[in-house]
C-alpha cells in the first residue's frame, strides 16, 4: 500500500513527504482526494535525421560487461517533445490546461514547489482542469540530439547564482554560495531557504533550437487541443506563436512573465478571439533587463487589443501584492496568484 500511494502521488505531482506513512508524513491536506480518470503521457513532433561518416568506437556499458561497438552512423529520431497528462473523472473546465515551462527548466516547474508545497499542476487539477505538463525539445524527458551535428552549437548551463538576480529574488550582488550570506529583497516571496533545491531543477538549454521547439509545440497543439495554455518566461514566445498558428485550437493564453514575443511586424488579428492574460511580479525597478522585456510584451498586448482582441494585464504590485519573483508559481503566495488566474478563466467562460 505504501508503494502504491507513493507511485500515485508521484504521478499527480504530490511531494514525496505527502506520500509517506502516517508516522513520517506531512500533516494531510483537508482537501478530498482527486477523482482521476486517466494518467498517461505522449511524445509529439520531431523528425528523423541521418548521420554518416562518424567514427566508430568501443565502450563498456556497465561495470563488468564486455565492450560493445558504438556506431553513431544511422538514423535518429530527434526534436520531439514530451507531455504527461492527468485527466479527471468529471472535469469542470471546458478544455484541458497545458502548462509550458521557461528557459533552462522543465515541466517540474509546475509540480511540487522547491519548498515542498503542491504546485500549480495540483492546484488547477483541484479547480477542475485536465492538466498536461510538458518538457520542450532538448529538456527533461524530451531527450537530446548530437551536437553540433544535429543541434547547432553547444548547450548553455546556468550557474546556481545566475537566477538570483535574473529571477528578481534579490540583487545579483546578494548571491553567495553560503546560504547564510545570501541577501534577498526584504519582501521577496520566493522561499529563499529552498534556493538550492530549486537549483537542482536547472537543465542545459540551447540558444539555437527555437525553430525546432516551436515546430514541436505547434504539433503538440494540433495533437491535444482545443486547450488553454499557461506559459512561463521563455515559453511565452512559443505560446504566442502557437496561438497565431492555430487560433481555432487555443481558447486562451495565460503568460506568466513572458520573456519574448512575435516581432513588431506580426499581424495579431488571428488572435482577436483568443483572450490573453499577462501576469507580472515585482521588483521590475531593480532590473533594466526585465524593464526592456516588459516593454516589448506590453507592445504585443497592445497589438492584440488593436486587432480587436483581449489582452488583460495582472500587475500584482499594482493590486497590492508585493514581493513576487519571476518564479510566481513557486513563491509562497503561489496559490493566491493561481486563484487570480482561475478567476480570470471563470470570467472568460472557460469553465462549465
Amino acid at each position: 500500500m505504501k508503494h502504491h500511494l507513493a507511485v500515485l502521488a508521484l504521478a499527480l505531482g504530490i511531494g514525496a513527504a505527502q506520500a509517506q506513512t502516517p508516522s513520517t508524513a506531512t500533516p494531510p491536506t483537508s482537501a478530498p482526494p482527486l477523482q482521476v480518470r486517466e494518467i498517461g503521457s505522449l511524445h509529439v513532433g520531431g523528425r528523423v535525421r541521418a548521420l554518416d561518416g562518424m567514427p566508430v568506437r568501443e565502450m563498456v556499458p556497465s561495470p563488468g560487461a564486455p565492450p560493445i561497438r558504438v556506431d553513431p552512423n544511422g538514423e535518429f529520431m530527434v526534436e520531439g517533445m514530451y507531455a504527461q497528462y492527468v485527466k479527471l473523472a468529471a472535469p469542470r473546465a471546458r478544455q484541458p490546461l497545458l502548462l509550458w515551462h521557461g528557459g533552462g527548466l522543465t515541466g517540474v516547474t509546475w509540480e511540487t514547489t522547491p519548498d515542498g508545497r503542491p504546485g500549480w499542476q495540483m492546484y488547477f487539477l483541484r479547480q477542475g482542469h485536465d492538466v498536461y505538463v510538458s518538457d520542450a525539445v532538448e529538456r527533461g524527458r524530451a531527450g537530446w540530439a548530437r551536437y553540433p551535428e544535429i543541434f547547432a552549437g553547444e548547450p548553455v548551463f546556468r550557474t546556481m547564482g545566475e537566477g538570483w538576480g535574473l529571477f528578481r529574488v534579490g540583487p545579483q550582488e546578494g548571491w553567495s554560495r553560503d546560504p547564510a550570506r545570501r541577501k534577498a529583497f526584504p519582501d521577496t516571496l520566493f522561499p529563499v531557504a529552498a534556493w538550492d533545491a530549486f537549483a537542482r531543477q536547472s537543465v542545459p538549454r540551447w540558444s539555437t533550437t527555437d525553430s525546432q521547439i516551436q515546430a514541436a509545440y505547434n504539433d503538440y497543439v494540433e495533437k491535444v487541443c482545443p486547450c488553454v495554455i499557461v506559459v512561463h518566461s521563455q515559453g511565452g514566445n512559443f505560446a504566442f506563436n502557437a496561438a497565431l498558428a492555430a487560433p481555432g485550437k487555443v481558447r486562451a493564453v495565460v503568460a506568466i512573465e513572458p520573456s519574448g514575443t512575435p516581432s513588431a511586424m506580426t499581424d495579431a488579428s488571428p488572435l482577436k478571439d483568443v483572450p490573453h492574460l499577462i501576469v507580472w511580479g515585482d521588483h521590475f525597478g531593480d532590473s533594466p533587463f526585465w524593464q526592456r522585456i516588459r516593454g516589448n510584451v506590453e507592445r504585443w498586448a497592445g497589438a492584440i487589443r488593436d486587432a480587436g482582441g483581449t489582452a488583460d494585464i495582472l500587475d500584482l504590485p499594482a493590486e497590492g501584492v508585493r514581493g513576487n519573483s519571476h518564479m510566481l508559481m513557486m513563491d509562497r503566495n503561489s496559490d493566491e496568484v493561481a486563484a487570480r488566474i482561475q478567476s480570470w478563466m471563470e470570467r472568460r467562460g472557460l469553465m462549465r
